[in-house]
């Protein structure tokens, strides 16, 4: 694991991704990593409801998430802030958010924040690109500023377009940032 400033880390590329299960998804159902076998290219990206950060890249990971579909890319958002200190992210909350923005994909509801401490997500939005064999290809940020609109590196779809051409990521590891999980 590759570690933090403040000591906590992250997992290491390569790395398996640890499993994790019963995480409730805003479709009612209950999923595991397992549950996503087949799928090609996995993308969890731990996310809150209430993080200026993440709302702004919103927009961008739904098209993502369609620009990819069909090329092998299931895109999944975990919010594991604690509903009972941070409301917003309450699992009603997170599935009036995901209709909000019109995605197709998942949203999981971590409230223990057992996923985040096993993958060493500390801040939202943190992604965490899957290969098919579940090892970590790529983590961190999903591009160089806090509003897509004025980023000049989009780092999660560069990570996600080099695995789909079969080149290895060219820049597999960067450093998150936006608000911090609420444990």
């Amino acid at each position: 694991m590759t570690p933090y400033h403040d000591g906590s880390s992250t997992l290491e590329l390569g790395q398996r991704a640890p499993a994790f299960e019963g995480l409730l998804g805003t479709d009612g159902r209950t999923y595991s990593l397992s549950s996503f076998d087949g799928t090609p290219l996995l993308a969890l990206v731990f996310s809150s409801n209430s993080c200026p950060t993440a709302k702004g890249w919103e927009g961008e990971l739904v098209r993502l998430a369609e620009d990819y579909r069909d090329r092998g890319l299931q895109l999944v958002i975990v919010n594991s802030n604690n509903p009972y200190l941070s409301p917003l992210d309450s699992h009603a909350e997170t599935a009036r958010r995901a209709q909000a923005t019109g995605a197709t994909f998942l949203w999981l509801s971590d409230p223990d924040a057992s996923a985040a401490r096993a993958f060493g997500a500390i801040c939202t939005p943190t992604a965490f690109l899957l290969d098919e064999d579940r090892r970590v290809r790529y983590s961190g940020r999903l591009g160089d500023s806090r509003r897509p609109e004025t980023a000049g590196r989009h780092d999660l779809r560069e990570a996600v377009c080099d695995l789909v051409e079969n080149r290895p990521v060219r820049v597999p590891e960067t450093v998150p940032f936006g608000c911090s999980i609420v444990w």
